[in-house]
């Protein structure tokens, strides 16, 4: 059977299952906390969910409290997931220099598969929500969505050869990424509306069933099956040294400079990451919440707005990435998250909240560029080893960040629920001032691959 190299309908598909439960897990989550803490039902209509805005009423003081244990729950779920992931990315998307990149890209879809199960026999059968913390668990143990992305990042770095192809193609991912989550979040409340939880679990647990066969059956690894995998099995130790061999050498062998940037690059992606992921992740909770009142519809199309966002950075980095340097870019996109952001802390009606979209138009455009950045600093030999650093990154400062944007977003909701919207536009302060100085140093004039992308490959060579 002739196998292809075309990894983006995996990503799709991947990508679409886990948008279309992930907002659903929140209303569920909110919904049954609801009907648990206060033995009432959640009353749901065809133009906005049951929502007190009478600040002295009882239901609105209940209802803020809903939010609260809401937010608190799913800190404690994203915790309690984020452990095991952690540390099966870091080494599955590390061995993939030498075992190959399919298995980081099955294994997360073996676990999302068996969380959409679990999460259908809940919703059957009414189990208590406690089971979602076992089923969080058991989806860290496969890897979870770093482990998928650092893997199918990974890939596509090993199939292109052209160095100024590799932001544009690393950039057409992470636009697949929110096209397909926007359409997956507007179809999720008509999915909810039409079929409810139980039957849009089943239709995902389906989609990754399709994912895994083309995986196994179709997709053609880029790396060759290496004597490694032929010599007798290793111990644990051995193993673990293997593992960690790549990314240690990546620094220890490193000319100075190289080291440097690949750090500072680290720390700057780290730092955006964590400032996008806890701000966005609050929009659900926030569009529940009065005066938004937002029922699953309206949620929907709030997460589809996405896509237009997602689509106007993909064009802003393939056009800018041709008249400007790939740090300039990034500080356009950061810029256009923090308009995105204080927008977002004081809007109260619709319109104004579906109008925070537009300057967030370019937001996403330094994530594909920092990976780029990172992917053209190293070795063709390394790319596994430096996206095993981007994964292990993204799951830990995504946890942190949701932790800590959930904890912010308890403690705050009942005096002032964009507070940390704002708190989310002012941590942007930390990339622009590593780009600011980055800038200024100019690496003591010398032209690095940070100011001259096109240069990249070339950089061992620059600091020997």
């Amino acid at each position: 059977m002739r196998k292809v190299l075309c990894v983006e309908p995996v990503i799709f598909i991947y990508i679409f299952a886990s948008s279309l439960t992930s907002p659903l897990v929140q209303q569920f989550i909110y919904r049954r906390l609801w009907e648990e803490e206060y033995n009432s039902t959640f009353i749901s209509d065809s133009n906005a969910s049951y929502c007190e805005q009478n600040k002295s009423s009882p239901t609105y003081i209940k209802q803020k409290e809903v939010q609260e244990k809401a937010s608190v729950f799913n800190m404690q779920l994203d915790l309690t997931g984020a452990v095991p992931s952690l540390i099966v990315a870091f080494v599955i998307v590390a061995n993939g220099d030498r075992q190959g990149r399919k298995r980081s890209l099955v294994l997360p879809s073996m676990g999302a598969l068996i969380a959409d199960i679990c999460l259908t026999v809940i919703s059957y059968f009414s189990l208590s929500l406690s089971v979602l913390f076992a089923v969080a668990f058991i989806t860290g143990l496969f890897g979870s969505m770093a482990t998928f992305l650092g893997g199918g990042f990974a890939f596509i770095a090993d199939v292109c050869h052209d160095e100024k192809q590799k932001t544009t193609r690393i950039a057409v991912v992470d636009l697949i990424f929110g096209v397909v989550s926007g359409l997956a979040g507007l179809s999720s409340g008509y999915f909810l509306r039409g079929i409810g939880f139980t039957w849009t679990f089943v239709t995902a647990s389906l989609l990754h069933v399709v994912n895994i066969i083309y995986i196994i059956f179709f997709l053609e690894d880029t790396v060759g099956i290496s004597e490694f995998q032929h010599q007798a099995p290793v111990s644990c130790k051995e193993l673990l040294r293997e593992t960690f061999s790549g990314v240690y050498m990546l620094f220890k062998t490193a000319p100075y400079k190289k080291r440097i940037l690949i750090i500072v690059l680290l720390f700057t992606f780290m730092t955006y990451l964590f400032t996008m992921v806890g701000g966005s992740s609050l929009f659900t909770l926030y569009e529940l919440d009065e005066p938004l009142c937002w029922n699953e519809v309206y949620i929907g199309y709030g997460a589809a707005a996405f896509t237009s966002v997602s689509l106007t950075s993909f064009l802003g980095v393939y056009l800018f990435s041709k008249c400007l340097k790939d740090i300039y870019i990034v500080f356009i996109g950061i810029f256009s998250y923090i308009g995105g952001m204080v927008m977002a802390a004081f809007a109260k009606t619709t319109l104004l909240m579906f109008l925070v979209r537009v300057p967030s138009l370019l937001c996403f455009m330094p994530i594909p560029v920092l990976r780029s950045m990172l992917s053209k600093v190293v070795l063709a030999g390394e790319q596994g080893a430096v996206f095993a650093c981007i994964a292990c990154l993204e799951v830990v400062t995504g946890t942190i960040s949701l932790s800590v944007f959930n904890i912010l977003y308890a403690a705050t909701v009942a005096w002032f629920s964009g507070f940390s919207f704002l708190l989310s536009a002012g941590f942007c302060l930390i990339p622009l001032a590593i780009l600011c100085w980055l800038l200024c140093t100019s690496w003591n004039g010398e032209d690095l691959a940070l100011l001259v992308p096109e240069e990249a490959s070339s950089i061992e060579s620059v600091d020997s």
